[in-house]
C-alpha cells in the first residue's frame, strides 16, 4: 500500500469536510473530472474544467459538506474514498430542503498528482464500475440493515 498516496487524498479530502472546495494544487493541470451520476453529471478536463464542474454542482446548494468515511487504496495509483455529502438544496432563492447522500470519490495519481477524478453520487454505482460491485453484496449479506439505512 502506498501510504503517500493514501496521504495526499487525506488532505486533499480535509477541506471538504468543512465546505472548503477551493484548491486545486493537488491536481494535475490535465485532470480529468467524471461524474456519471447525481445532480450534475459530466465529464471535465483540465483544471478550468474542474473549476466549472464544481461550481455547476455547489451553485445549486449551500453549506456542501463532505465526511469521509474510509479510504481504500486499490492499487498503487488509485485510492477510493467512501464520503457523505450534505447540504442544502437551493432554486432560484428557494430553500429545496437538505441533502444526504452516502457517496463516493476515485482518486486516480501518478507522481504525486491526481490524474483523474471520479465523483459518485451513488455508491453502488462506483463500486460496480470499479468491478467491486460483489463485495457490496457480501456486505449487505453480513450486515442487511445497511441496506435500509442508506435509503433513509
Amino acid at each position: 500500500m502506498s501510504l503517500e498516496n493514501v496521504e495526499l487524498v487525506r488532505a486533499i479530502c480535509a477541506p471538504w469536510k468543512r465546505g472548503d472546495y477551493g484548491s486545486a494544487e493537488w491536481a494535475d493541470p490535465e485532470i480529468e473530472v467524471v461524474s456519471p451520476d447525481g445532480p450534475t453529471p459530466g465529464r471535465w478536463r483540465g483544471l478550468a474544467g474542474m473549476a466549472e464542474g464544481y461550481r455547476q454542482f455547489l451553485s445549486a446548494w449551500d453549506d456542501v459538506r463532505t465526511d469521509v468515511e474510509e479510504y481504500r487504496e486499490l492499487d498503487g495509483g488509485r485510492v477510493l474514498v467512501f464520503t457523505h455529502t450534505s447540504g442544502r438544496g437551493k432554486a432560484s432563492g428557494l430553500e429545496l430542503g437538505p441533502i444526504s447522500a452516502t457517496t463516493a470519490v476515485l482518486f486516480q495519481l501518478r507522481r504525486g498528482k491526481v490524474t483523474r477524478l471520479g465523483l459518485y453520487w451513488d455508491r453502488d454505482r462506483a463500486l460496480a464500475d470499479l468491478g467491486l460491485a460483489s463485495e457490496r453484496s457480501r456486505e449487505l449479506q453480513r450486515h442487511p440493515h445497511i441496506e435500509t439505512i442508506e435509503r433513509y
